[in-house]
């Protein structure tokens, strides 16, 4: 790096890269004090020849793991940078992105998390686990002891700042990728981000809404909790922006106000769908749709019934021949 990083500019091997801006907003990690602590150690080194952990956030969409994370970066006072991973992104979209500028020349732009490996910042790589296996191949010498990129594009290889770190935030849902076990050796440890308590609940919708009503708050808590005891995924995030709505119902014609319980059931309904009015039945046909407890069906099972002799996955030893009984 040379004194042109600091506008916003850093040459290696005679190629120019422009920097990314680092991510501004400030964020508080409201309760799970312990987990904001697991990710702390993971970014700690104990020794000269010891390297910092890239840890895998897990959880439902909606619980905070980007929060953590930028928390985290906050706690180790270091720039923030943000990756939004997706299912087309390329390993030229992590690394290192020609662009064709005024003057017809190429310019070669850093990726956030290129800009956070040269600056000793922390890197937030998105929902992880919405990348191709290519992509991620492009990031395998970066999270083991060698802790470096190359950039095709650019013809360049790319070390890391001793300062820098990483995580990686992955939902848990079904619309993703599966990450290949070479990669996911070196995303460790996985920390699990669950759902708040009731407390913890509260305070978190009060920082992000400190204008709303108590009663408000103490309806959107009563749903949320109700939602996480039936293992339903509704998250703090929908919480918020349900309560966003109402807020906005009820300001919006002071001549004809709508009632609370009006604007609070109406937010409920546009935000999270008329299912959400009935949560246990709701409940209940998810259940289903996973199949509760049934036993799962072989392929057999839709061609022959279960007793019928031919029924290929039959046990014959289970059955009691007519001769050991002396009929």
């Amino acid at each position: 790096m040379n004194a042109e990083a600091d506008k916003g500019f850093v040459e290696i091997d005679g190629v120019r890269l422009k920097l990314s801006a680092p991510h501004q907003a400030t964020s508080q990690w409201i309760g799970q004090g312990e987990i904001l602590t697991q990710l702390l150690a993971c970014w700690l080194t104990v020794d000269p020849t010891d390297l910092p952990l890239t840890p895998r956030l897990v959880g439902p969409p909606g619980v905070g793991k980007t929060q953590l994370a930028i928390a985290g970066a906050q706690h180790r006072e270091l720039p923030i940078y943000i990756y939004q991973c997706t299912a087309d992104t390329r390993p030229e979209d992590l690394l290192v992105t020609p662009v064709l500028a005024q003057n017809g020349h190429i310019s070669y732009h850093a990726s956030p998390l290129v800009t956070a490996m040269l600056c000793g910042g922390v890197c937030i790589l998105d929902e992880g686990n919405r990348m191709n296996e290519k992509s991620w191949a492009s990031l395998a010498p970066l999270f083991d002891q060698r802790r470096y990129v190359e950039s095709i594009v650019a013809g360049i290889t790319i070390s890391a700042n001793e300062n820098f770190r990483a995580a990686v935030t992955m939902n848990q849902d079904e619309s993703t990728f599966e990450i290949p076990d070479y990669i996911l050796s070196r995303l460790q440890p996985t920390l699990e981000v669950g759902f708040p308590d009731p407390q913890d609940e509260m305070a978190i919708l009060q920082y992000h809404l400190p204008f709303a009503e108590a009663e408000m708050l103490a309806l959107t808590v009563d749903f949320l909790q109700r939602s996480h005891q039936l293992k339903l995924d509704f998250s703090p995030r929908d919480g918020i922006n349900m309560l966003r709505y109402a807020l906005k119902r009820l300001s919006q014609d002071r001549a004809h106000p709508l009632s609370r319980d009006q604007a609070w059931h109406e937010a409920l309904q546009n935000c999270l769908g008329p299912d959400a009015l009935d949560l246990e039945s709701l409940a209940e046909r998810k259940q289903r749709t996973l199949g509760g407890n049934s036993v799962p069906m072989g392929l057999a099972d839709f061609f022959f019934d279960p007793n019928d002799p031919l029924h290929p996955d039959r046990d014959d030893e289970d059955e009691v021949d007519e001769e050991d009984l002396g009929m």
